[in-house]
């Protein structure tokens, strides 16, 4: 990943320091990505002391960091970690600075998946799918607003399916 960054990006580096303390790591930084996350074979109920605990430890760390830093959540749960992470910030006027970027990839893919199979269209014809949930084992798909685009006519999945338990 550092190579990436460097062979592609290294215009917007000033260098990398390699610590184990937080505070060191956050000195002056403008960007801060926080991937921690306890989720492992966890349900999102279970995950949210632990999270805490270490966004707790983020927010301090990041007192030191610029005071325009933008912070990027990516380790789901990221909407609940971010306002966690809000609570323990002392620089409230962060809060606007907190970017989430939830990895919905996998319910997302299988969503598509099984919609192009279903309607016999190929995956990059069908838009607007939307996964509601929040890392739990109860994400459901929902297709109302979802269109599939077949011989250049844009149609509601919904319509074509016309099987609300499907």
């Amino acid at each position: 990943m550092l190579s990436f960054l460097f062979s592609r990006c290294n215009s917007y580096f000033n260098g990398i320091i390699a610590t184990t303390d937080a505070i060191e790591a956050c000195k002056g930084i403008n960007i801060a990505v926080i991937v921690a996350g306890y989720s492992d074979n966890m349900e999102r109920k279970d995950t949210l002391h632990e999270n805490a605990l270490l966004l707790k430890a983020h927010a301090s760390a990041l007192e030191h960091a610029a005071p325009d830093c933008q912070i990027l959540m990516v380790a789901n749960p990221v909407n609940t970690k971010a306002l966690v992470l809000k609570e323990y910030l002392l620089l409230q006027s962060w809060i606007k600075n907190i970017t989430c970027m939830p990895h919905q990839a996998r319910p997302q893919q299988r969503a598509l998946s099984h919609i192009s199979d279903t309607l016999n269209v190929h995956v990059s014809d069908v838009k607007n799918v939307i996964i509601w949930g929040n890392h739990s084992s109860t994400q459901p798909s929902d297709a109302n607003y979802t269109t599939v685009t077949a011989n250049s006519t844009e149609k509601l999945v919904r319509e074509l399916v016309a099987d609300d338990h499907w």
